[in-house]
């Protein structure tokens, strides 16, 4: 197994750093999903980014029969309510208004599918995190200094972003980066391929 392709169902930047740490040969290829059409669902959010994460890793199966892929999504929940990537300045400063002195949690879920076979194996990271009462001025410079417009909650916790937080709590701080390393191990190693 250790010489099957290992295919990572996504175009994140973070999250093909974070999977180059392990030292596994894999290349990072867009899903062929839509996602709208489960975000707007009303979901909550372990299902929703597990579902996501899912529906990455079985939309690159079909045409990578042999490969091993990964999938996974990631969600900042406060309060019942899902922050996805802000994808603007102004809605990055408005979800950092909304999180500033309160706890959030940021799930991010994970499927890895042997292509070969179909079998399938799952993981779900859930980080506590409170962030620090924050006022409008602090969060404009974050943003503009970060530019965390491609994150889940709106900000860059492996950059400036940590300076937000009072604390974070769980079990694998590569799970807040983007990608939960070593339930990825756990996973892959269940499906076969070897690491170290």
């Amino acid at each position: 197994m250790q010489h099957r392709e290992i295919l990572l169902a996504s175009t994140s930047p973070y999250r093909a750093e974070l999977l180059a740490r392990l030292g596994v040969s894999f290349r990072a290829q867009a899903p062929r999903c839509d996602e709208s059409h489960l975000k707007g669902m009303g979901l909550p959010a372990e299902e929703l980014v597990t579902r996501l994460a899912r529906q990455k890793a079985e939309s690159l199966a079909p045409t990578h029969p042999d490969a091993v892929v990964l999938g996974s999504d990631q969600a900042a929940e406060l309060h019942g309510t899902i922050l996805g990537k802000p994808g603007t300045s102004a809605a990055a400063r408005a979800q950092l208004l909304c999180l500033a002195g309160k706890e959030h949690r940021l799930l991010t879920a994970l499927c890895v599918l042997d292509a070969r076979t179909g079998e399938r194996a799952e993981a779900l990271d859930v980080h506590r995190l409170l962030m620090r009462p924050l006022t409008e001025p602090q969060i404009a410079r974050y943003v503009a200094a970060d530019s965390p417009l491609d994150c889940a909650g709106s900000y860059k916790i492996e950059g400036l972003g940590i300076s937000l937080f009072q604390s974070v709590t769980g079990s694998d701080f590569t799970a807040v980066v983007g990608l939960p390393l070593t339930r990825v191990v756990d996973l892959l190693t269940r499906l076969g391929v070897e690491i170290p």
